[in-house]
C-alpha cells in the first residue's frame, strides 16, 4: 500500500508540474481555437511542416509567426500584417535551393568536372540548403547531394528561419565558404531575455529564445555571403590556389558602415519602430519594438518575375500577390538606395563634345555585389534636335547583350570615344592559363574587377586581400579618389568625348545604369552543355523578359554650337541648390545677365519668374525638385548654367 501510495503521489506531481508548464506556454487566448487545437492547427498550412533531430522547417515557425487569422499578432500601426514567413516565402532566400539558375549552375559545374561532383554539390548546398546539408553534417552522415535536395523537405527550405536564428553567438562572422556553426535548441533573436516569454517556444518547439546580438548585425550573414572556392587546373586537378567567389560582408567590413550602425539588415530587413506582438493567439504578450521586416530584398529582380511564372513547376508556396510585393521592394532597393549618377556637360568644340558621369556607390557593398554573372552597365546616348542619334554607347540588341562587347570581356575605361566603348562593372574570371572562365572551380584569379566600391572603401584595409580591385580599374586616376586622389569615394567617373561629325544644334545626352544578373555572355559557356536542369533553365530564361533593370538616370542639354556651356564662370549662380526655387544671378564687371529660357532634365521648356535690379538679375524656378538648365545671355555669348532645386 505504502509503494502504492509513493506511485499516486510521484503521478500528482508529475500532472502539477505538466498542468504548471503548460499553464505557462498556453495562456488563454484570444480567437475561436482553444489551446489544444492550436497546437495542432500550427502544424498546418502550405508552408512544409517537418521537425528533424536539430532544425525545423519555416513551417512550423510560421504556426504562431505567421498569419494571425484574428488580426493582433504581426500587425503594425497602420493595420497592415507585417507577418515574417508571409514576407519572407517569396524571397531568393526562401527558394535558394528551388533557383533554377543555381541548380542549371550546379549541373554545369559538375559536367566540367564530374571527378568533384560530391565536393561541388556539398559546397553549393551548404548555402542554397543550409538546413539539409548541416542536418546531415551534424548527424556523421555521408555528405549531403543534390539527388538528397530532391527528396529532402528541410533542404527544399531554403535559408529558412533556423539558418539564420540558430547560428552561433560566439561563431557567427568568424566562419565562411557555407560552414555555417549552430547551437542546438538555441533560437536568438533581437530581444531582451527578459522582454520575452521563452516558454511558449519551448514548449512548441523544444527551442529556447534569447537574445543575440549577432541577429542585429552583419555576423549572421558572413557565413554565406563570403565563400572562397579552390581552383582546379583544366584537367580537374586541385592547384592549391583559392578563389573569392563572392565577398559581400567583407565588402561591407572594408567600407564606412562597418564602423556605423548601418548593417546588412539595416537596408535588407528594414526595422519599423511600430509595437508588434510577435506571435498569434497570445494577445497577453507584450508588444516589442523595433521590429524587423523581413523583405530580405536584393537587386535580382529578373530572377523573381522568372520564379514568379514557372512557380508551380519549381514548386514554391508563395501567391503571385506575394512575389508581387517581394518584386516591388527589390525594385525599390535597387532604384532608390543602390546607386547616385550625375551626368556632367564638359565642353564642346567645334568637333567633339565632352561630358562627364560620376557614379556613386550608395550600398554597403560592391555594387553589384555576390555571385560573379552579375554586372551593371551604362548606356550613354546623345540625341540631336530631331531626336537622331549622334552617339551611343551601351545599348542591348535582341538578345539582352550589350551592343559592342569585345570578345571575352570588356576592358575598363576611365576616356570612351566610340560606340563599340561600353563601361560594364563586373567580376570576371580567369582560369589558370588566364583565360576567361565561367566554371568557378576553375577560377584561379580576377581578370577584371571593376565593381563599384563602397564608401570608405580601402587597399590598405585587412580586408582587401578578399575584396581586390582587379585589372585597368587599379590604374583609374578616379576610381574610388576624390578630387585630391584620396580613396574611399565609393565612386567613379566615365568620360565621353562624342565626335560632332559637324553636328552644330543643340544636342540632348541621356545616361542611364542597368543591372543584369544573368547576361547572355555569362550563360553562353552553360548553354553549351546539356542536362535537366541546364535545358529547363535554358527554357524558362528563354520564355522571360530578360530586359535588364534600369537602376538610374541622368540628362543634360547642351545648346548650339555657339552656346558656351565651359565660360560658366563668367556667371555667378547662387544659391546652388537653391531650396525655395529663388536664383540669383550676377557677372563681373557690371554685366547684366539676360535670361533667354529655362530647360528641365529632359530638356523641355518650363515656366520660370524673372526680376531684373540694376546689373543683377534673379529667377524663380517651378515648384517641381529636380535638376534645371537656365540659359542666358551675356554680351555677345550664350551661357548655360546647371541649377538644382531640392524638395
Amino acid at each position: 500500500m505504502h509503494h502504492r501510495n509513493v506511485i499516486v503521489g510521484l503521478g500528482l506531481l508529475g500532472v502539477v508540474a505538466l498542468f504548471a508548464a503548460w499553464k505557462e506556454a498556453v495562456r488563454p487566448v484570444k480567437g475561436p481555437h482553444g489551446s489544444l487545437e492550436l497546437a495542432l492547427l500550427r502544424s498546418e498550412g502550405d508552408l512544409p511542416v517537418l521537425f528533424s533531430t536539430y532544425f525545423t522547417t519555416a513551417g512550423r515557425c510560421a504556426g504562431c509567426h505567421g498569419h494571425d487569422p484574428v488580426g493582433l499578432a504581426s500587425i503594425d500601426g497602420q493595420g497592415r500584417d507585417v507577418n515574417v514567413a508571409d514576407d519572407w516565402r517569396s524571397t531568393l532566400m526562401a527558394n535558394s535551393a528551388r533557383d533554377p539558375f543555381f541548380k542549371a549552375k550546379v549541373s554545369h559545374e559538375v559536367l566540367v568536372n564530374p571527378g568533384h561532383q560530391t565536393a561541388i554539390e556539398n559546397k553549393c548546398l551548404s548555402c542554397h540548403a543550409p538546413l539539409g546539408m548541416h542536418e546531415e553534417r551534424m548527424l556523421g552522415n555521408p555528405p549531403f547531394t543534390m539527388a538528397m535536395l530532391d527528396t529532402s523537405i528541410m533542404g527544399q527550405d531554403g535559408v529558412s528561419c533556423l539558418s539564420c536564428h540558430m547560428q552561433s553567438e560566439s561563431l557567427a562572422g568568424s566562419y565562411f565558404s557555407g560552414e555555417l556553426q549552430f547551437d542546438s535548441a538555441r533560437v536568438y533573436g533581437p530581444y531582451a531575455d527578459d522582454q520575452i516569454n521563452p516558454a511558449i517556444m519551448q514548449f512548441f518547439v523544444n527551442f529556447t529564445p534569447g537574445f543575440g546580438s549577432h541577429i542585429l548585425n552583419s555576423k549572421v550573414c558572413a557565413g554565406c555571403h563570403t565563400l572562397i572556392t579552390e581552383t582546379l587546373d583544366l584537367e580537374g586537378n586541385i592547384t592549391g590556389d583559392k578563389f573569392v567567389e563572392q565577398a559581400t560582408y567583407h565588402e561591407w567590413k572594408n567600407s564606412i558602415y562597418s564602423s556605423t550602425e548601418v548593417n546588412c539588415n539595416t537596408c535588407h530587413m528594414p526595422r519599423i519602430q511600430d509595437p508588434i506582438i510577435l506571435a498569434a493567439d497570445y494577445a497577453f504578450l507584450n508588444p516589442q519594438t523595433p521590429f524587423g521586416l523581413h523583405h530580405l530584398a536584393g537587386a535580382n529582380v529578373h530572377m523573381l518575375e522568372l520564379m514568379k511564372a514557372n512557380k508551380s513547376t519549381l514548386g514554391i508556396p508563395a501567391t503571385d500577390a506575394q512575389f508581387d510585393s517581394t518584386i516591388a521592394r527589390t525594385r525599390h532597393l535597387l532604384t532608390q538606395r543602390s546607386l547616385d549618377i550625375d551626368l556632367d556637360l564638359v565642353e564642346r568644340t567645334m568637333d567633339t563634345a565632352y561630358y562627364s558621369v560620376q557614379l556613386t556607390n550608395r550600398a554597403g557593398h560592391r555594387f553589384p555585389s555576390g555571385y560573379p554573372s552579375r554586372r551593371a552597365f551604362i548606356e550613354f546616348v546623345v540625341l540631336d534636335t530631331f531626336g537622331d542619334t549622334v552617339f551611343k554607347s551601351g545599348r542591348t540588341d535582341g538578345t539582352y547583350e550589350v551592343e559592342g562587347h569585345d570578345e571575352g570581356y570588356e576592358p575598363h575605361y576611365n576616356i570612351i570615344r566610340a560606340g563599340d566603348e561600353v563601361q560594364i562593372y563586373e567580376l570576371v574570371m580567369g582560369d589558370v592559363n588566364g583565360n576567361v572562365t565561367t566554371v568557378l572551380e576553375r577560377a584561379k584569379d580576377p581578370i577584371k574587377d571593376n565593381r563599384l566600391v563602397p564608401l570608405g572603401f580601402s587597399m590598405g584595409h585587412p580586408s582587401y586581400d578578399t575584396t581586390r580591385i582587379a585589372g585597368a580599374a587599379l590604374i583609374d586616376p578616379d576610381f574610388n579618389r576624390d578630387a585630391n586622389g584620396t580613396e574611399g569615394s565609393g565612386s567613379d567617373i566615365v568620360r565621353y568625348h562624342v565626335p560632332l561629325n559637324g553636328e552644330s544644334a543643340a544636342l540632348r545626352a541621356f545616361v542611364r545604369v542597368y543591372y543584369q544578373p544573368m547576361p547572355p555572355l555569362w550563360n553562353a559557356e552553360m548553354f553549351s552543355a546539356h542536362s535537366g536542369p541546364i535545358d529547363q533553365f535554358r527554357d524558362m530564361l528563354a520564355a522571360s523578359d530578360g530586359t535588364p533593370t534600369l537602376v538610374a538616370s541622368d540628362s543634360v542639354l547642351l545648346g548650339p554650337l555657339n552656346v558656351g556651356a565651359p565660360v560658366g564662370d563668367r556667371i555667378h549662380v547662387h544659391p546652388n541648390p537653391t531650396s525655395d526655387g529663388w536664383v540669383n544671378l550676377s557677372a563681373p564687371q557690371g554685366e547684366r545677365p539676360l535670361v533667354i529660357s529655362v530647360h528641365d532634365a529632359r530638356g523641355a521648356l518650363v515656366r520660370y519668374r524673372t526680376e531684373y535690379h540694376d546689373t543683377r538679375c534673379r529667377i524663380q524656378l517651378p515648384e517641381a525638385a529636380g535638376i534645371y538648365y537656365v540659359l542666358m545671355r551675356l554680351g555677345d555669348a550664350d551661357v548655360l548654367q546647371r541649377v538644382v532645386r531640392t524638395p
